[in-house]
């Protein structure tokens, strides 16, 4: 022990310590490089390994995908509509821009359309007529049974346009109540000095809590603005997308700025206030028409309880007799 004790405090014992340190710690230093091999190149190699294997699994599951597809009812659907020829007879161009700015994107919604505007005046004919034939015909006469089963297909036939005008118009009012506050927010942005594109996803990520379509909307310009060449067509396929008078002149209003270098965030300002004189204007003609549009439930409902309220007991009184 006492050995030991001697050694460590012996200062030549640290000298030598520290000297075999030292070397050794200088020989892996040199060799070390030579000794790790080529890691980057490996690395290299990894990722190409696990790219091709990816790529053979991705193009098993393309060819499964297609086999289940090709059985599908979405190729069930196509086929019909390519053999009928139905985009030519259904104008399909008008149709794509109302699914468009109903937010239905793609082939797949228009030949869904298609399809249904062929199929279902057949299948409404088919139900009215075994629920007029078969389950129960109301005493109707043999003429108006018919016109039933005509009526159903009238209606099954023009079904898929008033679905898709009625969520047009509902995505309309919602683009149109959080177009003001979304260029209130471009304002701010362009004039903090921020480009149109960083602005412009800057105000779909806040006006996303508010109102959804709105901020895709906004997204799909930003997406266009970096990599179309001409970004005019992205001013104005946010006004075709939308269909809304308000945001095509304000696209109009951007595309003259870029075109004549005017001041940006003069014209957002004054955008933004003819868009919330535009909504005003909006509530106030609802406001306007609420009292018409009151007349014929009030006559309905609130006339017959306050007739019978007040004229109820003198009848009481008169079917009473005299002695009542």
């Amino acid at each position: 022990m006492g050995n030991i004790i001697d050694t460590l405090t012996n200062p030549d014992f640290w000298v030598v310590a520290l000297a075999s340190v030292t070397g050794f710690a200088a020989v892996i230093t040199v060799f070390a490089p030579y000794l790790k091999g080529d890691r980057l190149g490996a690395r290299l190699k990894l990722v190409a390994n696990r790219r091709e294997e990816l790529r053979a699994r991705q193009r098993e599951a393309f060819k499964n995908k297609a086999n289940l597809r090709s059985r599908s009812p979405a190729a069930f659907m196509k086929d019909t509509v390519d053999k009928l020829n139905l985009e030519s007879l259904l104008s399909a161009d008008a149709m794509r821009l109302k699914l468009i700015q109903a937010g239905f994107r793609g082939q797949g919604p228009i030949v869904t359309m298609m399809f249904a505007r062929v199929t279902l005046p057949f299948l409404a004919m088919i139900l009215a007529g075994i629920y007029i034939y078969a389950v129960n015909d109301h005493g109707l006469a043999p003429m108006t049974k018919l016109s039933v089963v005509l009526g159903s297909g009238i209606f099954g036939f023009y079904l898929p346009d008033l679905v898709v005008q009625n969520m047009l118009k509902r995505r309309q009012d919602a683009i149109m109540k959080a177009f003001p506050d979304a260029l209130d927010l471009l304002l701010i942005c362009i004039e903090a000095g921020m480009s149109i594109e960083a602005a412009f996803n800057r105000v779909a990520k806040e006006v996303g809590a508010q109102c959804v379509e709105l901020a895709e909307e906004l997204g799909l310009t930003t997406a266009e603005l970096s990599y179309i060449q001409d970004r005019r067509m992205a001013y104005e396929n946010l006004g075709i997308r939308t269909g809304l008078p308000g945001v095509k002149a304000v696209a109009t209003s951007l595309i003259q700025a870029e075109r004549y270098g005017t001041p940006l965030g003069k014209a957002l300002r004054v955008m933004a206030q003819e868009n919330r004189a535009m909504r005003m204007a909006a509530a106030e003609k609802k406001a306007a028409a609420l009292p018409a549009q009151l007349t014929v439930p009030m006559i309905v409902f609130f006339l017959p309880a306050l007739f019978l309220v007040i004229l109820g007991p003198a009848a009481i009184r008169y079917m009473a007799g005299p002695g009542f």
